[in-house]
């Protein structure tokens, strides 16, 4: 049964007002419906009414025009988007209103992994929010059904549809209301059984051979799903593999590309894996932006699935508490915390930021960590690879009625005792308190043993945590992206800085398997700063130790992990060269078994998930806008207290003599002349952008990388702006 959309009560209709759009685009609506008919095939049982003089009637009317935002089918999660449009046609035109199509492109952070393309990502959130805005405002939509991929379109188009809305009520429109549809969960590949006997094979032949760092490394990657990510990890140490004659450049090749073939599923999807495109998914659930009716599904979702979700919508046109700024901004510290206890992308860290900046919400990253730390957010994900509990086992949980996924999750914050707001409105036309009333497969116990949302927390902490210190403002770290044993071999712990100043001269270096043995041989640490190392890190150590010649020492101090070193990664900040993301020189690292016990990764870059060490991002400011990271040479000593969020410089000469004293500005006076050298050459690599498309006029990742004008005119406090009901105001 069709939900009748109401008319759009707005004095403003251009489409009444100018009849060149009534002239214009009844043949798009049109177009689009007979489209859809013919690929819903015999699931459309409607009749199609769809005449010129129908669309135009309705356009005269203001009855709701709805725009559905589809992606690039170059992206593999909207290969489908063509089905899923079409049924959101039908349903709309069946419901009173008038259904539009467009599309914007969409960046793969996989595909363009290790090439310039990654210097683009980040300023493409900005692009596809000033595409949407252009379309919708130059077309007149009063709403939107967003079919939801992966990467930087989600919050692109989240803070797009929030701007815009703000924008109308600024000039006194109807509130602009949208839905969000996310794509289907893609199924992680398997490993052919010929392809798997033969790593296998490999591997025994690697440790039978004195190698069993490959050996091991190859059975590590072997252990989990087949993904575009695991397939990086082959490559790493496959190329390993070659170095060592234990096999040959043309069998690596051949292993590559039979392991790419068996990867993805041919209906696309969101990879398994808990990356920026299901953390964009859980995240935008918990803004309460997302139908349930949609949120995890195993396969592209079908026309009843498409109609519940916009029948939905008929009890949100014309109510400014539907207002896609206001719910946004009424679920923000619910999306939160639903993003800390799912583990969700440290990429989100500045797109949830820049999504509250875009709805006119004062708002920043020392906001979001204060949302963060009001209260204790345990650790409600029991996500992993290589256990069957990925994205698509919870979606198939879903799907199986025995989770609600993100409603689910909700729920167990709650009786975990964290305070969510029950009262806030979702697209669900209702409140989260009355969605949650119905307690059918709500609870996590109802999905077994396997559960990846849990009732029980792994930790009582989770999420993203902001640090600061004495050479910068802020950065952030995944702490809970780390095994309790693996933070404590790092947290409160000195390390060396190795530092790169390009992601280009990192990865060279971090694929060497000799890059230990290298550092050992050049000397590169002082031998006084090494004994230092030992007398803080592992104190029981030193008598034994401190008389050791220089290549003894550094040896002891690999085998007993005390070595420990901050991989630096600068020049990679928005300005400098479009923030690319870090996960390259991280699978490298990830793919030494020997070099992943002593590293951490520290960059003005950013990443989305953690390495076997702490990963440190986002780091302000820049380098290129002389931050202190600009300033580190390899050899420094940083102090690393991640559980109390600080990272200090060392006096080098106080830290050798046994003392901590922390110093900085000596050392940047110190150093000028270096820094300037440095900046010649960023400025000299920075031209490899197109100058098009730099992050310039943007503030920097503490307050979201948005455009200057949104900074300075969001001005709202979103404590004080929300809109609700008045049954809500009421039971207040």
């Amino acid at each position: 049964m069709v939900a009748k959309y109401p008319n759009i009560t707005n004095s403003v209709n251009p489409y009444r007002d100018n009849v060149q759009g009534k002239a214009n685009e009844p043949i798009t609506v049109a177009g689009i419906l007979d489209r859809a008919k013919q690929i819903a095939g015999a699931s459309y049982t409607g009749s199609p009414d769809w005449t010129l003089e129908n669309i135009y009637n309705r356009l005269e009317e203001n009855a709701p025009r709805i725009a559905i935002i589809g992606g690039s089918p170059d992206h593999p999660a909207h290969i489908m988007d063509y089905q899923t449009s079409s049924f959101a046609a039908l349903r709309i035109w069946e419901n009173g209103g008038v259904p539009f199509y467009f599309s914007t492109p969409v960046m793969c952070d996989g595909t363009a992994q290790s090439n310039q393309g990654m210097s683009y990502s980040l300023q493409s959130r900005n692009a596809v929010a000033q595409m949407v805005v252009n379309q919708l405002e130059a077309h007149s939509y009063h709403g939107a059904f967003v079919i939801q991929g992966c990467d930087k379109q989600p919050l692109g188009v989240v803070s797009a549809l929030a701007h815009v809305d703000r924008v109308r009520q600024i000039r006194g429109e109807a509130p602009f209301f949208a839905t969000f549809a996310p794509a289907h969960v893609l199924q992680g590949g398997t490993i052919p059984t010929d392809l798997y006997e033969e790593l296998e094979e490999i591997a025994e032949k690697s440790q039978r051979g004195g190698d069993p760092d490959i050996a091991n490394d190859i059975k590590d990657a072997m252990a989990y799903i087949l993904q575009c990510t695991s397939n990086t990890a082959f490559q790493g140490v496959l190329g390993r593999a070659v170095e060592r004659n234990i096999i040959s450049k043309e069998q690596h090749k051949e292993f590559e590309r039979r392991l790419a073939v068996a990867t993805c599923d041919g209906q696309g999807g969101v990879c398994a894996f808990n990356g920026t495109g299901n953390s964009s998914r859980h995240l935008v659930a918990g803004m309460g932006l997302v139908h349930p009716a949609l949120e995890l599904l195993t396969a592209p979702p079908t026309a009843d699935q498409v109609n519940e979700s916009l029948d939905s919508l008929s009890v949100m046109i014309n109510k400014k508490e539907f207002g896609a700024a206001n719910i946004l901004a009424a679920n923000i510290k619910n999306a939160i915390r639903i993003h800390s206890a799912s583990g969700g992308s440290t990429n989100l860290m500045m797109h949830i930021v820049a999504g509250m900046l875009y709805g006119g919400y004062k708002f920043s990253l020392a906001e979001l960590d204060q949302i963060h730390h009001e209260h204790p957010i345990p650790d409600l994900f029991n996500y992993s690879l290589t256990e069957d509990r990925d994205i698509f086992s919870l979606a198939m949980q879903c799907c199986a009625g025995d989770s609600r996924g993100m409603e689910t999750l909700f729920y167990e914050l709650l009786e975990n005792g964290v305070p969510m707001d029950v009262d806030a409105p979702t697209v669900a036309g209702t409140t989260w308190r009355t969605r949650l009333s119905n307690k059918d497969g709500l609870p996590a116990e109802n999905a077994g043993d396997n559960s990846v949302i849990l009732s029980k927390p792994r930790r009582r902490f989770s999420g993203v945590d902001v640090l600061t210190g004495n050479f910068f403002e802020t950065a952030v770290v995944k702490i809970s992206g780390m095994a309790t044993p693996q933070l404590n071999s790092f947290d409160k712990k000195s390390a060396f800085v190795l530092y790169y100043e390009n992601e280009e001269d990192a990865n060279k270096n971090l694929l060497d398997s000799s890059l230990i043995t290298n550092l050992k041989e050049s000397k590169t640490f002082e031998h006084e700063s090494m004994l230092g190392m030992v007398r803080f890190n592992a104190p029981e150590f030193y008598e034994d130790w401190k008389n050791e010649p220089y290549d003894n020492l550094f040896d002891l101090m690999v085998e007993k992990e005390v070595l420990k070193l901050s991989v630096i990664l600068s020049g990679q900040g928005p300005v400098a060269y479009g923030m690319p993301e870090m996960f390259t020189p991280m699978q490298h690292i990830n793919t030494n078994r020997k070099l992943k016990r002593l590293a951490t990764v520290i960059s003005d870059g950013r990443y989305s998930g953690a390495t076997y060490g702490a990963a440190i991002g986002h780091m302000t400011p820049e380098a290129i806008d002389n931050g202190g990271i600009l300033y580190l040479k390899t050899g420094d000593l940083l102090y690393l207290s991640l559980r109390d969020g600080e990272i200090q410089l060392f006096d080098k000469e106080a830290f050798q003599n046994g003392e901590t004293k922390y110093e900085f500005e000596a050392i940047k006076q110190e150093r000028e002349g270096l820094a300037a050298e440095r900046i010649l050459t960023l400025r000299k690599r920075q031209k490899s952008v197109a100058s098009s498309n730099r992050i310039y006029g943007h503030t920097d990742a503490s307050n979201g990388v948005v455009p200057i004008p949104i900074y300075e005119e969001a001005e709202l406090n979103y404590k004080d702006a929300i809109m609700l009901s008045d049954e809500v105001k009421e039971r207040r």
